[in-house]
């Protein structure tokens, strides 16, 4: 596949559920979201920067909106379903890849921000179609066949410095 190069057109797709919730449980601290962007980017020609993320209707998640926007995300808001037996869900994870899909088309190259195995067979296709896919996610929780199905990836855990606040 391509190697990086400043006239790649690049699009960013973050799993903002995935990344909280393993920053959480792995470090106890919160995502670097200009950080992460700024990486995956790299000096490339920015396309799109998309952040899946879920309203759980929690006090601070409207000013985490607005900060995303603010370094350059749009946000894609996708409210949490309850269901009857009380179990609550909500994933992005057909609508990430319907938007990889589209965007590949776009771009040269699509950074994934998730460590979802889910997204191994998306890393496929994409690749098959001659885009070039980085994952950036914490290794230590990332499932290996989507490791192996990227042309790249960045462990966020050996960067912590970096990646976490």
């Amino acid at each position: 596949m391509t190697e990086i190069h400043p006239g790649q057109r690049v699009a960013v797709l973050v799993d903002a559920q995935n990344l909280y919730h393993t920053a959480q449980s792995l470090h106890s601290r919160n995502i670097d979201y200009s950080a992460l962007l700024e990486k995956a980017v790299q000096d490339r020609q920015l396309t799109r920067a998309i952040s899946y993320v879920i309203r759980a209707d929690s006090p601070e998640e409207e000013s985490f909106f607005d900060a995303l926007v603010d370094i350059g995300f749009e946000p894609k808001i996708k409210d949490i379903k309850t269901f009857s037996d009380g179990t609550k869900k909500a994933d992005w994870d057909v609508g990430m890849s319907l938007d990889a899909v589209t965007l590949a088309n776009h771009v040269d190259t699509i950074v994934l921000c998730t460590g979802d195995g889910d997204f191994s067979r998306l890393c496929s296709h994409l690749r098959h179609e001659g885009v070039r896919v980085e994952v950036m996610a914490f290794e230590s929780s990332t499932a290996e066949e989507l490791i192996e199905a990227a042309d790249s990836f960045l462990d966020l855990g050996d960067r912590g410095e970096t990646f976490l606040l």
